[in-house]
């Protein structure tokens, strides 16, 4: 089957959620799937939930074979949560029109998607998401990091087999009744660099030139030796040439050629596969401030601040005694209105739950926060914020953002970068490859201990991808110093490299 919208029809899809906090919230009946590789929530019945969970594990496990990764689940469980357009806008009110996207802040990476639109968003979103764990990307161009999302995105998923490659309806659209962008600009450029009225031509030509090449043995062999040519630093376009024997012009005309013709998907075949699908239905305390509680994870701006801890105070008072309201309401005061009272509510959330690794999070940075403003010694602090970690630690040593926040602690302090804060940034590079932090903090640290080269490896991914907003500018900084065997410079801040929300028109 296609993945399709868990619910029968547009009707059904666009039932109003009861994640949006009012005056007289509905009742939201929110459910989670958790399977080795995801965590998907939602308010669908738990047959459709199981369902949807049980496609996308298989679409995570063709990716896996097609890219050559292990048949095991990545370290992180990626949360998706599937919401209507209200929803969305719980969560940002920033983004356009989109039918998913895909966020990267420190405190949580995880995709949105809509219950109304085709799966091709979440898919597209989630290529992303994967090709910072398959090796074989780290040095792909903007054109074919998106292309392969596309390429990908369509996959029709059945009981033992997925076909992979078909065109996106309006893809094709863009292709047959939009004017094309350069091939100069489609090999040179990313999607975010491209006016936004060519965006969806940008990503329709990166489909078919993807197409183009995956649909035949030998010109698949020109596409191996065309990313062997640009990992080796020839330039895109002198790289396209002499791996396949055209011209821009005369590769346009082949891809206008290719059109033409019927365009053929990729089957591939597999063992019948069991996927465990745990479902469990959510606490009315939890399912009211779900949507609230990530966007305080991506962030808020100034002027939206005040109304947002607002919306967080009315939903904690609807649930005084439950721990995830106060968890949340915490979380809020603390970054956005009364941090001395968000301190107290966290606190007593730990004297409540010791081991809840978010409160214990949140409680380190409040600490980091007060030694950098502090006008004395700002070590006592630290170490009370590595306290709180290493608690944090021991209650859950795989959570990449304990990690982060014990390296970034210790940024400054005499001998850094040790053995210890290499590993640390190492722990959490590994088990969040796609957090432009994790991976900008762990090459600022080998560039400080003269370990250039593999650092300038780590930093090529980021510089090249495709939404990377200030994170591939402050990676390319970063990488043009360690090519050049250089310190790196104050002047690229680990606070600045959180990438841009995707276009508005992505997928």
């Amino acid at each position: 089957m296609k993945l399709k919208c868990l619910a029968a029809g547009a009707a059904a899809c666009g039932a109003v959620t009861g994640a949006m906090v009012g005056a007289a919230p509905a009742r939201a009946d929110w459910r989670v799937a958790e399977t080795p590789s995801f965590r998907i929530y939602s308010e669908r019945s738990e047959n459709e939930l199981r369902r949807y969970a049980r496609d996308l594990e298989i679409y995570d496990y063709i990716l896996r074979q097609r890219f050559r990764l292990p048949d095991e689940p990545a370290a992180y469980k990626l949360p998706i949560f599937l919401v209507n357009e209200s929803g969305l806008r719980t969560v940002s009110e920033r983004l356009g029109s989109v039918g998913g996207v895909y966020f990267t802040a420190s405190e949580g990476m995880f995709a949105l998607a809509l219950h109304e639109a085709e799966d091709d968003a979440l898919l597209h979103e989630y290529f992303h998401h994967f090709s910072f764990q398959a090796g074989a990307l780290s040095v792909a161009p903007g054109w074919m990091i998106e292309g392969l999302a596309e390429y990908y995105m369509t996959a029709e998923i059945r009981s033992d087999q997925v076909e992979v490659g078909h065109y996106n309806e309006g893809r094709a659209y863009s292709l047959l009744h939009t004017p094309w962008i350069s091939m100069e600009d489609l090999l040179t450029k990313r999607a975010g660099e491209v006016r936004p009225a060519d965006r969806p031509g940008f990503y329709a030509q990166a489909w078919l030139l993807t197409h183009w090449f995956t649909s035949d043995p030998e010109r698949n062999r020109r596409l191996v030796e065309y990313i062997r040519l640009v990992g080796d630093g020839v330039e895109p376009l002198e790289a396209m040439e002499s791996a396949t024997g055209l011209d821009p012009d005369a590769l346009r005309a082949e891809l206008r050629d290719c059109m033409r013709t019927r365009l053929m998907g990729t089957h591939y075949d597999f063992p019948a596969r069991e996927v465990e699908v745990q479902v469990t239905r959510l606490p009315d305390a939890v399912g009211d401030l779900l949507l609230l509680g990530q966007r305080l994870k991506v962030g808020v701006p100034q002027e939206d601040r005040a109304e947002t801890v607002e919306r967080v105070r009315r939903a904690a008072a609807r649930h005084p005694d439950a721990l995830y309201p106060q968890l949340q309401l915490g979380h809020a005061e603390l970054h956005m209105g009364d941090a001395a009272e968000g301190e107290r509510l966290l606190l007593a959330v730990l004297e409540r739950d010791p081991a809840n690794v978010e409160a214990l999070q949140l409680m380190a940075t409040r600490r980091l926060a007060q030694a950098d403003e502090t006008a004395e010694d700002p070590e006592p602090l630290r170490r009370q914020a590595r306290t709180f970690l290493a608690r944090a630690y021991e209650a859950d040593p795989d959570h990449y953002f304990t990690l982060l926040l014990i390296a970034r602690s210790r940024i400054g302090a005499p001998g850094y970068p040790n053995d210890n804060d290499l590993l640390a940034w190492t722990g959490a590079f590994q088990l969040a490859p796609q957090l432009p932090e994790s991976r900008i903090g762990l090459a600022q640290a080998l560039m400080m201990v003269d370990r250039h080269d593999e650092a300038a490896v780590l930093l090529r991914p980021l510089a090249n991808a495709p939404h990377g907003g200030g994170a591939a500018a402050a990676a390319a900084a970063l990488l043009e110093q360690a090519q050049a065997g250089a310190a790196p410079t104050a002047d690229v801040s680990l606070d600045e490299v959180e990438p841009a929300t995707p276009p508005d028109d992505e997928a």
